[in-house]
């Protein structure tokens, strides 16, 4: 009997299904008078149509009670259980290694202790820097109709090893390999470099400084010298029309009043108190908690200057993501450029990046070349000694390329993906921006006219567009 109700139903009744299948819905397809159709007939029809996992009973009473009701409207009337993603992998670090980390302590009168700055992030050889948390799996769901609905694996983090780490042999942990300053450069590597130190000011005295770690220097840096570090700059007083030029970050307690001359330039972040008339590069952030006066700023990622006074005026402001101020331009209408979706460095890094995969590449396939005769060779048992450290040798090479190769395409598609999404191109302005200030997103500008306030400007659909800042 129950089959004849299926057979009949199919007539009147459809069924249809979600993408996935994780949701049935029936929907009246003929209407008939008097059309018998129980919850239990409705539940064969469902059966008998392979949906056998999550049927909903309540649903089918209601449909049975009025199948008119849903003659233009479906009614879901089975649900499956829904995959769920595994979690990400993450690096949990043992010691923390933000730039927020590096400030001096004050004290209980509020005056501040600048001999205490390079407390932090000093570490000794061997000691643990990080490890690899694993990514938790995922649960795969269930389809109405019984199948596996497959979910998200996590990823695996994995280390960007820098300068002076070394790594466990399962690659899970990350130790110092020298005594010194744990630092990020440019991509996230992980470094530890050796700490040099100038008591007073980078003037005739010292001369230019270079060196292969990190620098800090007690004092100012004078106009026309020169301070070069492979890891990062610390300046606890002012930066005048110098040159920095750090692998990591550099942070000035001072402020910089540049004179339009020198340039300050970190493969990480650059922070200072203040920037006047001066030129500053960061690969990632710039963060200012002052003012921004009348500099050339660029940043790979974000501009943030939004402190207590956090005021941008005059200049040209480039950022690859965002800028976010208080204030922008003065009522006195100073041009004031503000550029977002400016990623020239990541073009350049993409170039780079495909380049060295093709070399990368065509020394895989010597290597494997040399690996396959070396191999014939062995099946024959014809290795001499010096033909199997050489193998070997093959062997380690061929992985380490293959290591490099992950990282390059890992990167090649990070970069790939950030010049795609212009969502993140945006220009937060806390409070006010004033006429003479000019706002441009991608290849889109904006003349601000009359004062606005409180307001976010973002690219949608071809133009700029504006939304309260809330």
């Amino acid at each position: 009997m129950g089959e004849q109700v299926g057979i009949d139903l199919k007539q009147y009744v459809g069924l249809s299904f979600s993408n996935d299948k994780s949701e049935a819905f029936l929907q009246l397809i003929k209407d008939e008078e008097g059309l018998a159709c129980s919850p239990e007939s409705l539940e064969q029809f469902l059966l008998a149509n392979g949906v056998n996992f999550g049927i909903q009973k309540d649903a089918l009473v209601r449909f049975a009670a009025n199948p008119g009701g849903y003659a233009f409207t479906p009614l879901r009337v089975a649900i499956g259980q829904p995959p769920v993603s595994g979690e990400d992998g993450f690096i949990r670090y043992a010691l923390s290694i933000d730039q927020e980390q590096h400030r001096p302590n004050e004290n209980e009168d509020g005056s501040v202790d600048y001999k205490d700055v390079i407390r932090l992030n000093n570490l000794q050889k061997g000691q643990l820097i990080a490890e690899l948390a694993p990514p938790v799996p995922g649960k795969p769901g269930r389809a109405v109709t019984g199948e596996e609905i497959p979910c998200k694996p996590g990823k695996e983090a994995r280390f960007k090893v820098g300068k002076n780490v070394v790594l466990n042999p399962e690659q899970t942990a990350m130790y110092a390999a020298i005594d010194g300053l744990v630092t990020k450069t440019d991509k996230g590597k992980i470094n530890v470099f050796p700490i040099y130190e100038v008591n007073g000011d980078v003037d005739y005295t010292t001369g230019n400084i270079s060196f292969i770690g990190t620098v800090i220097v007690r004092g100012n840096v004078l106009t026309g010298f020169r301070v070069s570090a492979a890891g990062d700059i610390r300046v606890i007083g002012g930066v005048e029309g110098a040159e920095l030029e750090a692998g990591g970050s550099i942070e000035i307690t001072g402020g910089i009043i540049g004179y339009n001359k020198g340039l300050v330039k970190a493969g990480h972040n650059v922070k200072s108190s203040f920037i006047q008339d001066g030129n500053v590069h960061a690969a990632e952030d710039v963060i200012v908690s002052q003012s921004i006066m009348h500099s050339n700023i660029r940043a790979g990622r974000d501009v943030l200057c939004n402190g207590a006074k956090g005021l941008i005026v005059g200049g040209n402001i480039q950022a690859g993501e965002k800028v976010t101020a208080r204030i922008i331009g003065n009522p006195m209408s100073t041009t004031t450029t503000v550029e977002v979706g400016v990623l020239p460095e990541l073009r350049n890094e993409l170039a780079d990046l495909r380049l060295a995969f093709k070399e990368n590449m065509g020394s895989l396939d010597k290597t494997d070349k040399a690996l396959a005769i070396l191999d014939q060779l062995a099946s024959v048992g014809k290795l001499t000694t010096e033909k199997m450290q050489m193998r070997a040798k093959l062997s380690l090479t061929k992985k380490q390329h293959l290591r490099e190769q992950a990282e390059l395409k890992e990167r090649m598609l990070e970069i790939e993906k950030s010049l795609e999404d212009t969502s993140k191109a945006k220009v937060q302005v806390l409070k006010m921006i004033y006429g003479g200030s000019k706002i441009v997103i991608g290849r889109y500008t904006k003349f601000i006219k009359d004062p606005v306030s409180h307001m976010t400007f973002y690219y949608s659909e071809g133009d700029i567009s504006m939304s309260s800042y809330v």
